[in-house]
């Protein structure tokens, strides 16, 4: 007889926190599901900043990369109010082609240190998003670092020529979340703010119609996460987040 294996439960994540930091490859990443937790946080009075590393330039087909530019990084900004955020910084890394490496790490350990966040916040980085589904080379390298870029952010003698006009290391974060990561292991109710990550995807609507997914519907498209991966939770919708501590020991 064949025994169906109930999925894992998730750990709800902890909300003693005041500020946190996005860091993501594209505009939208942060939109397929972590949009939803983010409401719930600026709802409860917390402070979130917006970081992508590229402008998603390279993302729709039939606009070219000095037009779509400005075009996403409006869409991003909007998509941001609308969960609560009213502050969005781009980097400037190419779409596409976004290299791991000391020039990713200082870009993203100097927001780290002008924001002084609690929690950073990204997108898979694993392989895969769970299964056949190959993650992109940019989520992959973004991901891994900010990992790293958060613990350079709180050595004094790496990126040192950033501590310039007041700006010092910052070592005060505790923890970088990955949102949608297969490997995660906690969760985030969104049942009340469902409907409010559904508007900040439905925002990125020149990025959406370029991907020519006909008769796609954002809401359909995000129930099908957030419902299942509530019944993990416990709660009717919920978002998914692998935790990984920067404390020494954790």
């Amino acid at each position: 007889m064949l025994h169906r294996m109930e999925p894992t439960p998730l750990e709800p994540l902890p909300e003693d926190w005041e500020r946190a930091l996005c860091v993501v490859a594209h505009p939208d990443d942060l939109e397929f599901g972590a949009a939803a937790a983010i409401a719930r946080w600026t709802g409860q009075g917390k402070h979130i900043v917006y970081c992508m590393v590229t402008s998603g330039e390279a993302g729709i087909d039939g606009i070219a990369p000095e037009e779509c530019r400005p075009l996403r990084e409006a869409e991003q900004i909007e998509s941001a109010r609308l969960v609560g955020v009213d502050e969005v910084e781009f980097l400037g890394f190419t779409d596409g082609i976004v290299e791991y490496g000391v020039p990713l790490r200082a870009a993203i350990a100097q927001v780290v240190r002008r924001h002084r966040p609690e929690i950073v916040i990204t997108g898979n980085f694993r392989d895969t998003f769970g299964g056949r589904n190959l993650n992109q080379a940019d989520h992959i390298a973004v991901g891994r670092a900010v990992l790293d870029a958060v613990r350079d952010a709180g050595n004094r003698w790496i990126f040192h020529d950033q501590l310039v006009d007041g700006l010092e290391p910052w070592g005060g974060v505790q923890a970088v979340w990955a949102a949608n990561s297969p490997g995660a292991e906690h969760g985030v109710d969104t049942t009340d703010t469902f409907d409010a990550g559904v508007a900040s995807l439905a925002a990125h609507a020149a990025y959406i119609e370029g991907l020519g997914w006909e008769g796609w519907d954002p809401e359909e498209f995000l129930e099908g996460f957030a419902r299942p991966t509530g019944q993990r939770l416990g709660v009717a919708k919920a978002a998914p987040f692998e935790v990984f501590p920067m404390g020494w020991g954790d």
